[in-house]
Parts: structure tokens; C-alpha cells; sequence
């Protein structure tokens, strides 16, 4: 690891060629450099990312469903001696900009145990064009900010986040994250992410019993939704608080009808 580099900031992509500018800018100027991870995109995600020149190194990879496969060659190609992690939906203030900025560059050599090597970000998730701060929604955290060599994704679930040998600290000012273009694309992601959750289920070789059956289109979109929308406040969301309760609800329906398609090939 080149230790002249404080700071890398690492970028797995697939077909964002309407994210990707907002993303890389949002990082440019407190970055050393920037590792971007192409799935073989079909669009101009790679044009895009390459444009901004030297300081964004991008590398084109097979495309696998697994999607945390790409996240960890971004890290393992990082040089930095910190490391931020991105989604190419996503962008960061200028408040966490400037956080960041304090993290990396204090002096953090002579750390005892208790000094933390990863930091968790709080995540402002936008739907509908609206950001939702209430129905569990906010603060997302999730671990983005790590010392180079003490992260790794075991890229085992489609929703991980990374292990970390060490502590763990927290940050105040958020990442701003736009997973969703339109509705339809919500959908799409959506339907996609039912499938890769019924197919670990068919991999675990789950039973389609009746209690299963139960527990997918009664208990579990009841609860999902009386503890988002209610308890969690969606409500005070408004009208995307709401669809978005209502169709994560959902989602356990879909789940389940999969993996009975699943076991009647």
C-alpha cells in the first residue's frame, strides 16, 4: 500500500449512467483516488466515470448477481490508507465531506484498541423524489468509512454489510442515497431482490409447509407494516411513507409465491 495516499474512495457500478457523475463529484476533491468496479455495463457508466481522468482508475468485471463480489475487488484495489465505500446511487454532503476529511487526516497512528479503524454513516434513502426520515428508514446506518486491510465483505447475503476486525465509531452527517430513478425502476429492484431472497430460501432447501405459508402472507406483512408505518411513524412520511411501507410489506408475498415456483419446476 502506497502510503502517500490518505484516502480512497471505492465505487461498484452497473448500467448508472445517471448516477455515477453525481456520486464521483461528490468525492472528487477528497479523494486521492477513486476505484471504480464496472459490472460490464451496457450504457455509458465506464465514458462517464472515465471522463473525469487520472484520479478515477476504472476497472471492467463480469457482471455476477452477487453484487458484493464487485464491492470487495474495489476495496482490494484500493491503495488508500482509508478506504470509503459508495454505491454509484449514492453521493456525499458536504457535511459528511468535511467529517471525513477531519477523520483522515488526524492523527490516529498511536490508536489504542479502542480507536475506531471503521466508522458506520448514517443513510438518507430518497422515494418517490421525497427523502423518508421516519418508518425505520432513518438513520440507515451502515459501515462505509474503514482503515485499508480492516474490512471485508464475506459476500454471503445480498444485503451484508462489511466484517471488521476492530472498533467500530459512528458519524453524525449522512449519505444521500437515490436507489430508485422512477416507480417502475422501484419495482424492477423490488421483484429482483424477491427473487435472490427466494432462491437463498430454496438453497436452504426451506420446506413450503403451511406455517411457512402463514408466516409469508399473514404474520410477517402484518408486522412489517403496523411496526414501519406505525410504530416507526412512516406515516409522517406522507404519501411515499406509505407506498413504501406498504409495498416492503409486501415483498414477504412475493417471496413466497417465488419459492413455490422454485420447488414446482
Amino acid at each position: 500500500m502506497t502510503r502517500s495516499i490518505k484516502l480512497s474512495v471505492g465505487i461498484a457500478a452497473r448500467n448508472e449512467e445517471q448516477n455515477i457523475a453525481r456520486c464521483i463529484k461528490s468525492v472528487y476533491e477528497l479523494a486521492d483516488e477513486i476505484v471504480v468496479i464496472d459490472a460490464t455495463s451496457t450504457d455509458k457508466t465506464v465514458s462517464i466515470a472515465r471522463s473525469f481522468g487520472s484520479k478515477v482508475k476504472v476497472f471492467v468485471e463480469k457482471h455476477v448477481s452477487m453484487f458484493h463480489i464487485n464491492k470487495q475487488k474495489a476495496l482490494e484495489k484500493a491503495r488508500g490508507e482509508w478506504i470509503v465505500q459508495l454505491d454509484a446511487d449514492e453521493e456525499v454532503t458536504d457535511n459528511l465531506r468535511d467529517e471525513i476529511s477531519q477523520i483522515v487526516s488526524s492523527k490516529l497512528e498511536a490508536r489504542s484498541s479502542k480507536t475506531p479503524v471503521a466508522f458506520s454513516i448514517p443513510r438518507l434513502n430518497y422515494f418517490l423524489g421525497k427523502p423518508l426520515r421516519k418508518g425505520g428508514q432513518y438513520p440507515d446506518y451502515t459501515i462505509r468509512l474503514y482503515r485499508n486491510g480492516a474490512a471485508k465483505f464475506p459476500c454471503e447475503s445480498i444485503h451484508e454489510q462489511v466484517t471488521v476486525q476492530g472498533e467500530i465509531g459512528f458519524l453524525k452527517n449522512p449519505i444521500n442515497h437515490y436507489p430508485y430513478k422512477t416507480f417502475t425502476d422501484y419495482i424492477a429492484k423490488w421483484d429482483r431482490y424477491c427473487d435472490l431472497e427466494a432462491q437463498n430460501l430454496y438453497d436452504r432447501k426451506i420446506k413450503l409447509t403451511f406455517w411457512l405459508f402463514l408466516e409469508y402472507f399473514l404474520v410477517k406483512p402484518k408486522t412489517w407494516f403496523v411496526v414501519t408505518y406505525f410504530r416507526h411513524k412512516g406515516f409522517m412520511d406522507g404519501f411515499p411513507g406509505y407506498i413504501f411501507s406498504l409495498f416492503s410489506s409486501m415483498r414477504f408475498l412475493l417471496i413466497y409465491i417465488k419459492l413455490y415456483e422454485k420447488n414446482n419446476k
